[in-house]
């Protein structure tokens, strides 16, 4: 460990002496401080970036009359500041060094996690610590991605030229499997995070598994269902395929007849070859839904088109952090469900409840304001629909089984609300003739 800390010294040295050779070097520097090791030369950086910042020269002198000459000690006195100023010979290197104290930053914190995640693991809750332990990995992995990314636009514009000499069909995106919608959207998109609100039993959860059906024919759909069990979402998703009654459904043995047995059959049969999974584990918090995800990239391939579905926001966990604050808790979910669309290129559907103030409006149809703890969804949201059924709150509506998608932000395509047809008895949406 002695040479290891030794090395990452004179990494350390030659990354902070550069800096006397050329200012400008300090402006465009993504280290931070506390990446260093070295107590002096951490000091000694955040002097050398204050200066920077005020467009004042970065030498010994001015080093000294920044932070005074009773708190020299503090970045290793007045020889250690002139071995530095004179050590690097040529600032050719920088970068290396740079990207090395960036690495040593890293390894170092790998080693106290994996220590504490030892402790940890013979102490506590091992659900727990391994769900904090992907958190503290995947931060790691930020701060490598990070630095590797120079800013270059290049890849990028090439892979848009060749985007557009691919045919991608009259749906770009993930198609929703109904015609006005998917002309509307484009398809859900890739990387895009889909908020889909509604009160209580308008339907939010059939609407979700109307897509993931259509979906896992061809491609991947993932549901996390923090409400209801796996098996309680696989005999909704019997009756929708094959419209089956979802009353005779719960007992089959008495009120199947034998064409229902049939129905059931092929019902079980679809849903079993398509590419359909669901998670349902009670406390799921976003590390949990993001090591899901990430292993099914990676089992099904980047080319793969995967839609994500979680059921529903609200009942995600928080961070521990945030405890006593909804609101900031449902702010770091929604961020985080953002990054998890980014980073593994996957669409996120995630359902959300709206508040009660839509019930004491005349008109009952949503709007942005009615998102439980709204702000911060509205923000991190490419998309955000509501659902709405003038029958759930009229007997007597003349628009019995019909309901709107209302299409209230979409970042990069216009808004507008579309009509379904709902049949309840079945849980399935078709497109009105």
């Amino acid at each position: 460990m002695e040479s290891y800390e030794g090395n990452s010294q004179r990494v350390e040295e030659a990354f902070v002496g550069s800096f006397f050779l050329d200012n400008e070097l300090a402006k465009g520097c993504s280290i931070q401080p506390k990446q260093l090791f070295s107590p002096f030369l951490r000091n000694l950086y955040t002097v050398i970036q204050s200066l920077a910042k005020k467009g004042q020269p970065i030498d010994p002198v001015t080093v000294l009359d920044e932070i005074g000459g009773e708190q020299i000690g503090s970045v290793g006195g007045m020889s250690y500041l002139f071995y530095l100023a004179g050590s690097v010979p040529s600032i050719a290197h920088f970068h290396t060094y740079e990207d090395a104290v960036r690495s040593h930053d890293k390894r170092r914190k790998a080693l106290a996690y994996a220590e504490e995640f030892k402790n940890k693991v013979m102490d506590g809750d091992i659900e727990q610590v391994v769900s904090e332990g992907i958190h503290q990995l995947m931060e790691l992995e930020d701060l490598q991605t990070d630095g590797q990314d120079s800013g270059e636009i290049s890849p990028s514009l090439i892979e848009l030229y060749s985007e557009g000499e691919r045919d991608l069909g009259d749906i770009p995106g993930c198609s929703s499997g109904f015609g006005k919608l998917d002309k509307l959207t484009g398809g859900f998109q890739e990387s895009d995070l889909i908020i889909i609100g509604a009160r209580p039993s308008v339907g939010k959860t059939a609407f979700a598994l109307n897509l993931a059906l259509h979906h896992a024919i061809q491609d991947v759909s993932v549901i996390f269902s923090l409400e209801m069990s796996k098996k309680q979402l696989l005999k909704r998703a019997a009756c929708i395929c094959e419209e089956i009654s979802s009353v005779k459904l719960r007992n089959p043995y008495r009120y199947f007849s034998e064409d229902d047995w049939g129905k059931y059959t092929n019902a079980l049969r679809r849903i079993a070859g398509s590419q359909l999974h669901i998670f349902d584990k009670a406390g799921m918090d976003v590390n949990y839904i993001y090591s899901k995800v990430r292993r099914l990239r990676k089992k099904y391939g980047d080319t793969a088109r995967l839609l994500v579905i979680i059921d529903y926001l609200q009942l995600i966990d928080g961070d521990s952090k945030h405890k006593g604050n909804r609101q900031a808790e449902i702010s770091e979910i929604c961020r985080f469900l953002k990054k998890l669309a980014r980073d593994l290129n996957v669409s996120v559907i995630a359902l959300s409840q709206l508040s009660r103030g839509v019930e004491a409006r005349q008109d009952k149809r949503p709007m942005l304001s009615d998102l439980r703890e709204s702000g911060q969804i509205e923000q991190d949201a490419d998309t955000i629909a509501f659902l709405y059924r003038d029958d759930y709150y009229s007997k007597d509506s003349k628009q019995a089984n019909k309901i709107e998608i209302i299409l209230a932000k979409q970042r990069n395509g216009p808004i507008g609300t579309i009509e379904l047809e709902f049949k309840k008895e079945y849980g399935k949406f078709v497109d009105l003739s």
